[in-house]
């Protein structure tokens, strides 16, 4: 107990004092989170290594007034640490491989020694410490948020609405067996478990897919929840208006309907909001990382199935002027960056197009957080970089190219990606032409070489530049 207030004690302190930022790298499932933090982490630790060439774009760094960076314990020594090192040998290996997903929630802090350079404490101490929080959490449980504000019903006709095309293909195994429940009657634990598996493949199906908006998320990613009762529900999407109202008059408190019911309430009760409380009630800064060339390879439905979940990371973030009492009591974002991954998967002249895509994304959560007026930033980048630019001669004329170890085959390869669109692709576009943007292995690391990336010197003055002064 001692312990604990006393390490809540100097996080009021070091907040008091604006000593430390908690950052929060949010995106979907397989946007790039773990392989962001893992390169955001390199670039730190190796601040002042190779004359400071590999952040030109960041201030501090490049005038020499950070001092180092370390790895420090965590104030929470129930979250897992983030497996940095681990990371850094799949880098290694050779042939290298890519960082494995998050399958649950870890935790890094690094503290940064910096030279004063401006403000009151410039007069009192040359140097100062800001300590950097970063959370890595699997991108399924992150679109669980919006259920904090959806009962059972509505749950159910928001998904209702999304069922068509590819979706509607892939339920139609499980719907139909659910259309035949009747659910006003007694309730067997085992059926609803057996449905509820059910519905989880056709969850992992939607994936496979390309589809990212998934719930409930902890249903592809359970950790230790998995076999609980808890994970045992499903939508109903075949419901209108009336049979709900009837169900809800007369179905008795052991029918299928109202065990389905408590376990949706529990599971957004005890599951989503602690989740919440927990990891993201408190974030100062944050950064929205989406893969946008994926989806384009997979279909229009996945492209905007993407979008629909882009949209639905700003409704539960706390977003305002980061005020004292606020960094005390009641934290808020004062900085959002929107960050397009894998732009080294494309040509140097595409990357402003790549831009302009991210930003039509999440246009409408952009406005929100503009009402908010917090301070808003879009780029596009690669944490870790697995190609290289170059230049071919075809028929007399140079073209710019991309070069690197081909993800399918394995083979090295030079190719031109294509283009990306720069706005948001209409339906008659999506009739016209197709997208086949490759993927790509890691470039080889040997020890002691840092990450090479696209543009995290761009993010790291972003985010941090203004409180190492």
């Amino acid at each position: 107990m001692f312990n604990r207030i006393q390490r809540e004690v100097n996080d009021i302190f070091n907040r008091g004092f604006d000593r430390t930022l908690r950052l929060a790298v949010t995106g979907l499932s397989r946007s790039g989170k773990t392989a962001f933090i893992t390169s955001l982490v390199n670039q730190l630790l190796n601040i002042n290594s190779q004359g400071n060439h590999h952040l030109a774009l960041f201030e501090p760094a490049r005038n020499n007034h950070i001092i180092g960076v370390k790895r420090v314990s965590q104030l929470d020594m129930k979250i897992p640490r983030f497996d940095y090192d681990n990371n850094l040998r799949d880098l290694q290996q050779t042939p290298p491989i890519w960082p494995q997903s998050t399958r649950g929630v870890s935790e890094t802090r690094l503290a940064i020694r910096y030279y004063h350079r401006d403000g009151l404490m410039r007069h009192i101490k040359d140097t100062g410490t800001l300590y950097l929080d970063i959370f890595d959490y699997p991108g399924e449980w992150l679109l669980d948020l919006p259920l904090l504000d959806l009962n059972f019903q509505q749950w159910s006709q928001d998904l209702q609405r999304l069922n068509f095309g590819q979706r509607s293909i892939l339920a139609q195994t499980w719907l139909a067996k659910v259309e035949q429940l009747d659910l006003s009657e007694t309730a067997d634990e085992d059926v609803l478990a057996q449905l509820a598996k059910e519905y989880t493949a056709y969850l992992h199906a939607c994936k496979a897919e390309g589809l990212h908006f998934i719930q409930p998320g902890r249903f592809v990613l359970p950790g230790e929840l998995d076999g609980a009762p808890a994970l045992q529900f499903f939508p109903l999407l075949h419901l209108n208006e009336t049979q709900w109202q009837e169900l809800k008059n007369k179905a008795s408190s052991k029918s299928y309907f109202s065990l389905l019911t408590k376990r949706y309430d529990y599971y957004r009760q005890h599951i989503v909001k602690d989740f919440y409380q927990d990891y993201f009630a408190h974030f100062d800064r944050q950064i929205i990382l989406a893969d946008c060339l994926t989806p384009l390879n997979h279909s229009r439905q996945a492209f905007n199935d993407m979008r629909e979940g882009l949209q639905h990371l700003f409704q539960n973030f706390h977003y305002g002027k980061r005020t004292l009492l606020h960094r005390l009591f009641s934290p808020r974002i004062d900085k959002l960056m929107f960050v397009a991954s894998k732009a080294d998967h494309i040509t140097s002249d595409q990357l402003p197009n790549l831009v302009s895509l991210m930003r039509q994304l999440v246009q409408e959560g952009g406005r929100h957080v503009a009402f908010e007026g917090i301070e808003t930033e879009y780029s596009a980048i690669a944490a870790i970089r697995a190609t290289k630019q170059v230049t071919v001669t075809q028929n007399g004329k140079q073209f710019k190219a991309l070069q690197g170890i081909r993800t399918k085959d394995k083979q090295l390869v030079t190719l031109y990606p294509g283009s990306v669109p720069n706005k948001l692709p209409t339906e008659q576009f999506w009739q016209q032409q197709t997208f086949d943007f490759d993927q790509f292995e890691p470039q080889p690391l040997v020890d002691n070489e840092l990450i090479p990336h696209l543009r995290m010197d761009a993010v790291l003055q972003f985010l941090l530049a203004d409180k190492l002064r």
